[in-house]
């Protein structure tokens, strides 16, 4: 197997910074997207490489090697991964399963719960009002059977007026109508996988408010009454915590909040815009096409290691039987199996 297995690996560490400079000169569906896309087929592509790292590396020893009827001298002398190489990638890639298994498990846990605390309070429509003085807002993914909710607190709906209170429900129904929790959940998942792509966690939370404030202030037609209610509920929040929500929940009280609201309030001039645009094109370029070449490298080399291990294992399953003696190779007959031929005999 050629050296290529490594290049999945190592394609994080400069695809997570080019992706999220990238996300930040795109609009906010555009960068949450992106994020979400590359930590995902980054994550395969780098579980697809310890995968490759395992199998030969065990596929080293004679036991191993014997199970899958192929010579384990072939495979010593054809890869270059040695056997402990080979059992760190079989570690590595059983603690990311673990995380990943017990990560999923942490988002259905809090799912229920949060779904049954819901249930239990009721609500009209969409909308459930849960009695705690702290102040949050957050969207309620839905479950097989349960539908999605917005979720409020009473503080919450007592720190904001009536066409604040419009605001909050339009960002929140904006996070359910497009199933931004599934986003957050692959990167999360993502993260397990290589724990590289965690910078990508954060930002791509950042983007998802953004597109859920670019949404409310489009249903309520002011941008600057989105600001103001963006605004006035992160601070209702900050000054009455409510109790915990759900990890993949997300909130319009959370994240850069002042970032949020000088992005809704930018009115700049039709002048001012294109020389904005103009500036912003050029890097944007030249970071798409870094992060690109990042992704289309790692999986043409994954591809390629993939290609050589499969070609290796075919041989040295090959190599075996004709070293031991079967199948097609030539077996000399035994000394006294056939009489001798008489004499005269034709």
């Amino acid at each position: 197997m050629t050296w290529a297995v490594w290049a999945p690996l190592l394609a994080p560490l400069l695809a997570v910074p080019s992706a999220r400079r990238l996300a930040d000169l795109l609009p906010p569906r555009a960068a949450a997207l992106l994020l979400a896309a590359t930590a995902t087929l980054l994550a395969v592509l780098s579980a697809g490489a310890l995968a490759m790292l395992t199998t030969a590396g065990l596929l080293r020893l004679p036991l191993i090697a014997g199970l899958a009827r192929m010579s384990a001298t072939d495979m010593r002398r054809s890869t270059p991964v040695i056997l402990p190489i080979g059992a760190l990638a079989a570690l590595t890639l059983g603690v990311a399963a673990v995380a990943l298994l017990r990560t999923a498990q942490r988002h259905r846990v809090d799912l229920l719960r949060a779904a049954d605390t819901a249930e239990r309070h009721g609500g009209a429509g969409d909308l459930t009002v849960l009695p705690d003085p702290g102040a949050d807002a957050y969207a309620l993914p839905g479950l097989p059977g349960r539908p999605g909710r917005v979720v409020v607190t009473a503080g919450m709906l007592r720190g904001l007026n009536a066409r604040e209170r419009e605001v909050l429900l339009a960002h929140e129904r904006a996070h359910l109508k497009c199933r931004h929790h599934i986003l957050i959940i692959l990167t999360d998942l993502a993260s397990c996988l290589d724990p590289a792509l965690r910078g990508l966690r954060k930002p791509l939370a950042f983007h998802l408010e953004r597109w859920a404030d670019e949404s409310a202030a489009q249903t309520v037609g002011d941008r600057r009454l989105t600001a103001q209610a963006i605004g006035r509920a992160a601070l209702a929040a900050s000054a009455a915590p409510a109790l915990p929500r759900p990890a993949m929940a997300l909130a319009a009280s959370t994240g850069p909040v002042p970032r949020r609201v000088a992005a809704l309030l930018a009115a700049e001039q039709p002048r001012t815009q294109r020389s904005s645009r103009l500036r912003t094109t050029r890097p944007a370029a030249a970071v798409a096409a870094l992060l690109t070449g990042c992704v289309l490298s790692s999986g043409v080399c994954a591809l390629d290691a993939a290609t050589d291990l499969h070609a290796t294992i075919e041989a040295a399953q090959g190599a075996l039987p004709t070293r031991e003696g079967h199948g097609h190779a030539h077996h000399p007959v035994p000394h006294g199996m056939y009489p001798p031929p008489q004499r005269g005999a034709t």
